[in-house]
């Protein structure tokens, strides 16, 4: 199926269309699996899932399948079975205890994330802080990129159709991550600066993803891609604003006990700062006036939820194999 994704649209279509229900139908079977528990379905998933954003993250240097009618019944395949595999991490009826009043409920909805083991994950506050070596950060730097790598384009997608207090909050991010206007302080452009310290290439950055990392980024592309998600886009990256400054300190910690070059990590020092002012920022002026809708209340924890739930699998996983390699 990848390689549909650098074909025109309409060779795409009239090629597989006959052959349409088959495709689909494979897919799905591949959901099922995934579903069932299979961790190379599950990735596949996730790998497929992500590829096929890069069609609409991305610019192009030739024709791509984007906007092609059988890929989009794909990509739809594979993004309801995610969601739907997100959604059985919530226990049924939790969303419904959640207060009506929008002060009382942004103060539920924290203390929910605060209580989570997502929230001072071991990973970060003893592996990452404490033990973590060379190769331990060049890892997490690369499993890392499918969010931090491209937050601007989040915020500049997700802001799409709002209006008022939340179009101003998420614009003022956006241009914080586009340097206030300073290419050299791009907030992209200084995470590159990483990748040269460690040496990244890009070519080989997919083959060091696990399909929790692809969760990660792909949540994140799905969740702004999307008007209906919109209140789910709100909780997610709120939370991910919110659990970035005690995280990112972690890996300061890190990078000095390394003696690691500084030019490295000035990204991660703006964001200990920034991203407090942000998540402050981002709960005042977006959450609390969307909060006197119940869809909209709803919605925001429930991708609040999909955030810290994903979060600490996902740190789980890292941490058994951190361990796994250091006992190695």
């Amino acid at each position: 199926m990848t390689s549909w994704l650098t074909r025109p649209a309409d060779e795409v279509d009239a090629k597989l269309a006959p052959e349409q229900a088959r495709v689909v139908a494979a897919v799905d079977r591949l959901n099922g699996d995934a579903e069932s528990g299979d961790d190379d379905a599950y990735y596949l998933q996730q790998l497929l899932l992500s590829r096929i954003y890069q069609t609409v993250m991305q610019i192009p240097e030739s024709p791509t399948a984007e906007g092609s009618r059988v890929l989009h019944e794909v990509t739809r395949s594979l993004e309801v079975a995610t969601i739907a595999s997100e959604n059985r991490w919530i226990e049924p009826g939790f969303l419904d205890s959640a207060p009506t009043e929008p002060r009382e409920y942004l103060s539920w909805l924290k203390g929910i994330v605060r209580g989570h083991r997502a929230f001072k994950h071991p990973y970060y506050t003893e592996f990452i802080n404490q033990s973590a070596g060379h190769d331990d950060l060049r890892t997490y730097v690369i499993q890392e990129s499918l969010v931090d790598g491209r937050f601007d384009d989040f915020l500049a997608m997700m802001q799409v159709g709002t209006s008022g207090q939340a179009k101003m909050e998420i614009a003022n991010n956006f241009w914080d991550e586009m340097g206030n206007g300073d290419p050299a302080e791009v907030h992209t452009h200084l995470f590159n600066k990483i990748y040269e310290v460690f040496d990244v290439r890009l070519d080989e950055v997919e083959h060091l993803l696990t399909g929790s990392d692809l969760l990660s980024g792909n949540l994140a592309v799905m969740l702004c891609r999307y008007r209906n998600l919109y209140p789910e886009a709100v909780g997610y990256l709120g939370m991910t604003e919110w659990l970035v400054p005690d995280r990112f300190l972690n890996v300061i910690r890190a990078w000095e006990r390394l003696g690691l070059p500084e030019v490295g990590i000035t990204y991660h020092r703006l964001h200990v700062t920034i991203d407090s002012q942000h998540a402050a920022g981002w709960f005042h002026n977006v959450v609390l006036p969307a909060a006197t809708s119940e869809y909209m209340r709803r919605g925001i924890a429930r991708g609040a939820l999909w955030r810290v739930n994903s979060s600490a699998r996902h740190l789980d996983e890292r941490l058994s194999y951190a361990r796994v390699t250091a006992k190695a």
